[in-house]
């Protein structure tokens, strides 16, 4: 390994060390970097060898903290997944960081709260929440059942 690469390696082993990374975005921030694609092979190597970059670890805390920090739905996460370059099998593993019961409680506290903000005839004030829900990444079939349950005429 060059000197230019071991000080690559430095910096992006600071970079993933600062929160989980994905090979894309390191791969992103080696190119800032100016490293050539020749010269990051073994840069990526040594980082998952010294486990800097876990690709399943970092899809687990993306799915995590995407849900209970911003409240996204499955379908957003998964979207925002495939866009930094995971496979569909770490996009599964990460979703199961995410528990079916607090999923629901969560849309139910955001359709609830969202509810309270809204003024206008019940139909209006329903679609207005179901395209809320959507928008953050929600399921239909979720989003309508849990609208059934809670009464958002009032």
């Amino acid at each position: 390994m060059t000197e230019r690469q071991k000080q690559a390696l430095v910096k992006a082993a600071a970079f993933c060390a600062y929160q989980e990374r994905g090979t894309k975005e390191v791969k992103q921030r080696l190119h800032e970097l100016e490293i050539t694609d020749d010269e990051m092979e073994p840069i990526l190597h040594e980082l998952i060898a010294q486990n800097y970059l876990n690709e399943e670890r970092f899809a687990r805390a993306f799915a995590r903290g995407k849900f209970r920090v911003k409240k996204w739905g499955r379908l957003k996460i998964r979207q925002e997944m495939k866009l930094r370059g995971l496979s569909n099998d770490l996009i599964q593993k990460g979703l199961t960081e995410i528990d079916g019961d607090e999923y629901e409680a969560v849309l139910q506290d955001l359709l609830i709260k969202k509810a309270r903000t809204l003024k206008g005839e019940p139909t209006a004030t329903k679609q207005k929440l179901v395209r809320f829900a959507l928008s953050r990444g929600f399921e239909s079939d979720i989003v309508w059942e849990l609208l059934k349950m809670i009464n958002t005429d009032s």
